[in-house]
């Protein structure tokens, strides 16, 4: 059917086609494939459903309200319009994912509060694990410091135990040496003495007795080097009471005649005395001695009694011999020249 009424603003009206080339076509819902299923009914925006179909319809009301604009002389154009289950299957996916969707969302929050709490927790599981190990390592650590330092310790106990033992080792075999030295310098003074001893007894048996009123000089190898009377502070009566036989220290002293010890031992400024009383009550004494071989009972003219030596108040080692009769001082020179003793 041709319409007379005038075209809208640019639409262009042409012949309408040959018959059969197009027809009619109003989409209703009778028209429509019902939706099986469960699915989302779309809103209504001022009472009109959003699909398809209200697109054609509005294309249709642009040609004119006076009826609808045909185009016979077009060639035919596929219209495509998208099924209405697909719409709503996308409606349902809509409505699922408005609904299930929320709750994906959800479980997908929670999944990753999940994740998240997990990967916190594996976190702190980790730095837990990390410090017990680094604590188990820095005991371990101080457990082999110490055992080093007791070792150490121990090495420098067991050094200087060893340093002491030794040291001590030493010195008792220092001891041991000294020891033996001292006894082996004795046993040698000893034998010396004793062969000293053996020799002077041997010469003593050797030599022939003195005949009664027999005299002897009272040592030999000696040099005269004071008389008697002579004076001077050296001596404390003021003058010489004696007669003095210079002569190397050891040198032997002998009895001048036959007679008896009366007395041996310390005499003050005299040193080491000898008192020998002859027959006829005169007293000999050998002063200033080293050593004193006889000490009492009776000896024989020329025998050894003692030996020279620098004791008391001297100036060097000589014998002091004295000649007293009745408790006074005679010269001996005099008096051994009156005996046959040349000196």
């Amino acid at each position: 059917m041709a319409s007379n009424l005038p075209a809208p603003d640019g639409i262009e009206i042409q012949e309408p086609p040959t018959a059969g080339a197009w027809g009619e076509w109003n989409p209703t819902e009778d028209s429509v494939r019902p939706v099986r299923g469960k699915h989302r009914v779309a809103k209504q925006r001022g009472g009109l459903a959003r699909s398809s179909t209200v697109l054609g319809v509005g294309v249709i009301a642009a040609v004119g309200a006076g009826g609808i604009a045909t185009a016979q002389d077009r060639p035919q154009v596929a219209i495509s319009l998208p099924a209405l289950p697909d719409l709503m299957t996308g409606d349902k996916a809509q409505q699922d994912d408005g609904g299930s969707g929320a709750a994906a969302r959800a479980a997908g929050e929670r999944t990753g509060i999940m994740t998240q709490q997990s990967v916190h927790g594996a976190d702190a599981g980790e730095a837990l694990r990390n410090r017990i190990l680094q604590q188990a390592e820095s005991q371990q650590d101080a457990a082999a410091a110490k055992a080093r330092a007791e070792a150490e310790q121990a090495a420098q106990q067991a050094a200087a135990q060893e340093a002491k033992d030794k040291l001590e080792a030493a010195r008792k075999t220092a001891e041991e040496a000294k020891a033996q030295a001292e006894a082996k310098a004795a046993e040698e003074a000893a034998e010396k003495a004793a062969a000293e001893k053996a020799a002077a007894e041997k010469a003593e048996q050797a030599r022939p007795a003195a005949p009664a009123g027999s005299y002897s000089l009272p040592t030999s190898a000696y040099t005269l080097t004071s008389h008697y009377g002579d004076s001077g502070s050296m001596w404390s009566s003021g003058h010489h009471t004696g007669l003095d036989f210079a002569a190397p220290t050891g040198t032997p002293v002998k009895a001048v005649s036959g007679g008896k010890i009366t007395s041996a031992g310390w005499s003050g400024a005299y040193g080491y005395r000898i008192v020998l009383e002859l027959p006829d009550g005169t007293e000999i004494w050998y002063c200033h001695l080293s050593s004193m071989s006889v000490t009492s009972g009776t000896v024989g003219a020329g025998e050894t009694i003692g030996r020279v030596g620098a004791t008391g108040n001297v100036t060097g080692p000589h014998l002091h011999l004295e000649v007293r009769k009745g408790g006074s001082t005679m010269d001996p020179l005099a008096w051994l020249n009156s005996k046959g003793l040349s000196v």
